[in-house]
């Protein structure tokens, strides 16, 4: 049974930081790409920064690239997102996931992530 566990979420002014964990039980955690989605009421969810386990590789998303870092801790089989400069359209449910593959890119990149944290709130206030 695979479970993703999301925590440091909270509430920031605009400018601030938040470190978002997720921890994996439960999985390969060495071979999987692991990824952050966030959602903010009535939109779509929108994915955010990938990281594949094995390379290290990362990715994130233009909305804020420069602002956020993914990165990994093997020995803990937990993942971060470090966000830093918050802006109040930053504020939104902040969820991890995990597929059992590499990494892809392109229109699929943010396709068929199988598992999912619970989610962890953000928001920021002008």
């Amino acid at each position: 049974q695979v479970q993703l566990v999301e925590s440091g979420g909270g509430s920031v002014q605009a400018g601030g930081s938040l470190r978002l964990s997720c921890a994996v039980f439960g999985s390969t955690y060495s071979w999987n790409c692991m990824g952050w989605f966030r959602q903010a009421p009535g939109k779509e969810r929108e994915g955010v920064a990938t990281i594949y386990i094995p390379s290290g590789g990362t990715y994130a998303a233009d909305s804020v690239k420069g602002r956020f870092t993914i990165s990994g801790d093997d020995a803990k089989n937990t993942v971060y997102l470090q966000m830093n400069n918050l802006k109040p359209e930053d504020t939104a449910m902040y969820y991890c996931a995990t597929r059992f593959s590499s990494c892809r890119s392109g229109a699929s990149r943010w396709l068929d992530f199988g598992y999912w944290g619970q989610g962890t709130q953000v928001t920021v206030s002008s």
